[in-house]
């Protein structure tokens, strides 16, 4: 177990990070991710306001669907990655990092007192709820399946529905994750969190991960963990998330920090996102340094047998195929740049 934001959470449980990172992947894994932050945004004028304060395009989502978005700061640095969806209820549902709850949710207070003080129709509710992240492919499908009475099969990802899990009712179950593969997050009743739990766990396909799982799988897809790999000296445009952007938003440029982002998108950033390979059982912690650049994540990949990183680079070197110098452990090794994500993802889309 180890400190992180205010929680203890588990790093690993008894198999260990390498086997608990491949029965991801070859199967499916359990992780407790209830240290997120989950808010819930009620009022007619909720999509206003959360537009007010994200790039994304939540006015086109349609009920159940969801996205990933940016909260960003007036001089276009990114203050979190969140998901928005667009529930078939009557709010939007929000989920942030636990390292960013409390400026997130002091942002969110923030901004809705102040459309309330002009007459705007919109309110927050903090859920208590338990949230657990079924991961894997293919094993993942099968397992929920067999406790739903809705076709899983017609949840595409980053689609959302409200319904009964093994007998919990008041759950929702999100196709999406932070391991790259096919897989779920399921918002529970705190109450019951343990009980859905040990019904997942009573399928051996189903084994417990911990963090340290968690971190090299979001790292083999290529996927941004805040605090690393983005934080708010940082650009949506610098870190190659540009996608996040509505095309509306980018045109109305209506959101904190639209014209500096903007300004980057016309003139290029002078740095840009890398991913790199190389050899060695540690991490890659820097570039040597005459390439000017930085790693911000790192490991050896349990699925590829190298070493992979992410990081920034100027973007006179960050052409796939430019081969750097790292250093490990204070010695100089060969890395060359890739593309990402370094392992492909298994995310699945309805027929």
């Amino acid at each position: 177990m180890v400190p992180f934001a205010g929680w203890s959470l588990p790093l690993h449980y008894g198999q260990g990070h390498l086997q608990s990172h491949l029965h991801t992947r070859r199967h499916c894994s359990l992780f407790d991710v209830s240290h997120m932050l989950q808010t819930l945004v009620y009022g007619r004028d909720r999509i206003r306001f959360m537009e007010s304060l994200v790039v994304g395009d939540i006015a086109e989502l349609k009920p159940g669907q969801g996205t990933l978005t940016l909260l960003t700061n007036e001089k276009g640095g990114i203050t979190d990655d969140l998901i928005v969806t667009n529930t078939s209820e009557d709010h939007l549902y929000v989920v942030s990092n636990a390292a960013c709850a409390d400026k997130d949710l002091a942002i969110l207070r923030d901004r809705a007192a102040q459309l309330q003080a002009t007459g705007s129709d919109v309110h927050l509710e903090v859920s208590d709820n338990a949230l657990l992240a079924l991961q894997g492919s293919p094993s993942m499908a099968r397992v929920l399946q067999a406790g739903l009475l809705d076709d899983l099969a017609k949840l595409s990802f980053m689609n959302s529905i409200s319904t009964t899990v093994f007998g919990v009712p008041g759950c929702r179950v999100t196709r999406c994750g932070y391991t790259g593969e096919d897989g779920v997050e399921i918002s529970v009743p705190a109450a019951r969190a343990v009980e859905l739990a040990e019904q997942l766990l009573g399928v051996p396909d189903v084994w417990l991960a911990g963090l340290a799982a968690r971190d090299s799988l979001r790292l083999e897809a290529g996927l941004c963990l805040y605090g690393n790999d983005i934080d708010e000296t940082v650009t949506p445009a610098e870190a190659g998330l540009m996608w996040t952007l509505g095309k509306r938003r980018r045109v109305a440029m209506d959101f904190p920090g639209a014209a500096v982002i903007m300004a980057q998108v016309k003139e290029k950033p002078r740095r840009r996102p890398m991913a790199l390979t190389g050899a060695g059982r540690a991490p890659f912690t820097s570039l040597y340094p005459h390439i000017p650049g930085t790693v911000t994540s790192g490991c050896p990949s349990p699925c590829l047998g190298k070493n992979i990183a992410m990081g920034y680079v100027e973007a006179a070197h960050s052409r796939a195929g430019t081969e750097l110098t790292v250093e490990v452990r204070k010695k100089q090794h060969p890395a060359v740049i890739t593309k990402m994500p370094f392992v492909p993802t298994q995310y699945y889309m309805a027929k």
